[in-house]
């Protein structure tokens, strides 16, 4: 079953760390402090509200939700 999914734009993110601090289920920041999703995310992770919340409270838009 295919849901929302979730991108996080490395060239734009400029690692404020608000989508780790938001959903730290779901993002982390890497050892230069970017952005990325923690591994093995099932598919329709973007559908959770705190996810919803991250993609919003990102001030320079770098994560955002996709079609899965």
């Amino acid at each position: 079953m295919s849901g929302v999914g979730i991108e996080v734009d490395k060239e734009r993110c400029v690692g404020a760390g608000m989508c780790a601090l938001t959903a730290p289920d779901v993002f982390t920041q890497d050892d230069d402090g970017f952005s990325e999703m923690l591994p093995g995310r099932p598919a329709g992770t973007g559908d959770h509200p705190l996810v919803r919340e991250a993609v919003r409270a990102c001030p320079v838009g770098a994560v955002s939700l996709t079609d899965d």
